[in-house]
């Protein structure tokens, strides 16, 4: 149709920032099933392992994460994930919705959050999810992921890197902040509530 124009799509980001175990998968989940999609921070440093042909372990993941960090910057893998929320909001637009919410899973450092933050302004919501430290532990023990293996004294060396990347300053900056120790049920509940 000629001089047909799309109008701009606006989108809500959702990111959420926590400790290894504390429920950011989950909160992002609770979003996938409110029907909005969910862009995974650490599926970027999962595919780089893939096209290096390495296997999914914690050290591996971390060793790529760092090595990608340090190479392109502290917010790399928030700037690899910036088209992608975009292209996810551009896809609810052409369903024709003109106001979307995208979840992003997974923020580690403060530099991802001011990228997100460069490109989303004040729509984008930084929700820092806080667990107690045996509790985490024995959350990654269940789920069972590759990466997610390890000791209670690797699980700290691994907080330790992440904090490393800035990841206490990010929860610092959290618009938002959810406890999870309790049920997962309670949990959901209040994940529920921030996009209501």
């Amino acid at each position: 149709m000629e001089g047909w124009r799309e109008e701009p799509v606006s989108v809500s980001v959702f990111a959420f920032v926590g400790a290894p175990g504390a429920g950011k998968t989950e909160a992002a989940a609770v979003g996938k099933e409110l029907g909005f999609p969910v862009v995974t921070m650490g599926e970027v440093v999962r595919a780089e392992l893939r096209r290096h042909g390495l296997e999914l372990s914690d050290a591996n993941a971390g060793r790529v994460a760092t090595e990608l960090r340090a190479r392109e910057g502290l917010d790399a893998v928030a700037k690899r994930c910036v088209p992608l929320v975009k292209g996810v909001a551009l896809v609810k637009g052409v369903a024709g919705e003109k106001k979307g919410v995208v979840v992003v899973d997974g923020i580690r450092g403060v530099a991802e959050v001011e990228a997100f933050k460069k490109e989303f302004g004040d729509d984008f919501v930084l929700v820092r999810v806080d667990a107690p430290l045996r509790v985490r532990y024995e959350r990654i023990q269940a789920r069972g992921r590759g990466d997610d293996s390890l000791s209670l004294e690797e699980f700290k060396n691994r907080e330790a890197r992440e904090r490393g990347w800035g990841m206490e300053e990010a929860m610092k900056k959290a618009d938002k902040i959810v406890q999870n120790n309790g049920s997962l049920e309670a949990f959901r509940r209040e994940i529920k509530k921030l996009f209501c």
